[in-house]
């Protein structure tokens, strides 16, 4: 008879999560994500019922025989480690579901890559916990290792120093990623500089932090870098960003000619955002005028290549049409016959040098630019194309409802 019992009692579990499975289904029919994520937890879901069927017709069936409490006992501790596969395959469907109805694959992304950020460390955490607590549970079902956690009570609090000092480091990190996720300091998909490196926030973990780098490398730090050293986020409040343009150039460079050339460029490309494009001289010594050029863009990709557009084109603006502009040196040669100081110019010569190559027509600005002007530096720059205004118009008035 417990033989038989067990046979039914697995069918019937089995016909129990199968039904289960397909009303919970049918309930949600309007979410396709559902069904798709649905399959993690049809293992599990198995298991536990098959589990809590058998143990309840073995204990109808099988009364005081002598293999029935160690046979329990086995299914219990399974059941527990059921029950926790469980509860983690739910957790994933949870998030994924969530994930599903805020991409990030928009342009106003912000408050989805921070419900992003803070639902995977979630996530994380929970299931770190349910691992914890299944496997607890399960050595708490042995009575000599229920002793055994008596006996060391008394001496928890040495034993709890010990186990700081050892997991430190680990502790720190974990604490730290926490911090990370719920302070909102950096979120998935911002843009941040690192040591010198330009790149995209791409995961973050517990423990540590995987930063895209611009050239597809990826910079891995400890979650402890981001709350102890100073960083760069370009997208912490907005996308905007301004950058600068410098040369150096002989005394008699035509600032006014310039400033022309440079309002030309910017009214004819789309990558300036027409908040800022001014140019000044900055610096007057050492032989040379430093002409500095501010510029602004929507976002730090297309940034870059307006910088590489503006200085390539006043670069062949100067060749072509002011070459007394270019970097000279000057130096003093005495007279044989006079015995009188005659000051010379003479521009510097080289194989590759402007004046030995003469002027070259202006090459076609897409082609040297790296996140606009093709459909491949398109696809480059939105990985770098940060949150919109609506999103910080949202937040500040939901700031504002708070106070």
């Amino acid at each position: 008879m417990p033989f038989i019992a067990m046979a039914l009692a697995v069918v019937a579990g089995l016909t129990l999560s199968w039904l289960l499975r397909k009303i919970v289904l049918k309930l949600n029919r309007k979410r396709p994500e559902l069904q798709a994520t649905s399959r993690v937890a049809r293992q599990p879901l198995r298991l536990a019922l098959c589990l809590v069927s058998v143990r309840t017709a073995l204990g109808l069936t099988a009364g005081s025989e002598s293999w029935h409490a160690g046979v329990d006992h086995l299914l219990l501790i399974a059941l527990i480690a059921a029950v926790a596969w469980l509860v983690i395959a739910v957790l994933l469907i949870v998030e994924a579901v969530v994930l599903n109805r805020h991409s990030v694959n928009v342009a106003d992304n912000r408050r989805a890559r921070r419900l992003r950020t803070q639902l995977i460390l979630a996530r994380r955490i929970a299931v770190a916990l349910v691992v914890v607590l299944a496997a607890g549970t399960a050595m708490l079902t042995f009575p000599a290792i229920q002793a055994f956690g008596a006996g060391l009570l008394a001496s928890a609090g040495v034993i709890s120093i010990v186990a700081g000092l050892a997991a430190q480091t680990s502790l720190v990190n974990v604490f730290a990623g926490m911090q990370l996720a719920f302070t909102d300091a950096i979120r998935v998909d911002d843009v941040v500089v690192v040591q010198k490196e330009w790149g995209r926030i791409e995961e973050i973990t517990l423990t540590y932090v995987v930063v895209h780098l611009w050239d597809d490398r990826r910079l891995i730090l400890p979650s402890t870098y981001f709350t102890t050293t100073p960083f760069e986020n370009w997208t912490r409040r907005q996308s905007e960003v301004m950058g600068t343009v410098e040369l150096d150039l002989d005394w008699r460079a035509p600032v006014e000619d310039m400033r022309t050339e440079l309002r030309r460029v910017l009214a004819g490309t789309e990558l300036w955002d027409e908040r800022v494009g001014v140019l000044q001289i900055t610096d007057a010594t050492g032989g040379f005028v430093r002409a500095r050029i501010l510029v602004s863009a929507a976002d730090s990709a297309a940034l870059f290549d307006l910088r590489c557009l503006v200085r390539e084109t006043m670069v062949t603006f100067l060749q072509q049409s002011h070459p007394e502009a270019l970097p000279h040196q000057r130096w003093e040669q005495a007279a044989d016959d006079a015995g009188t100081a005659t000051r010379h110019r003479a521009p510097l010569r080289g194989p590759g040098s402007p004046a030995a190559a003469g002027p070259r027509a202006p090459a076609d600005p897409h082609e040297s630019q790296l996140f606009t002007g093709s459909t491949e530096a398109v696809e480059r720059s939105r990985a770098f194309s940060g949150p919109g205004d609506e999103v910080f118009e949202e937040r500040d008035r939901n700031l504002a409802s708070r106070n």
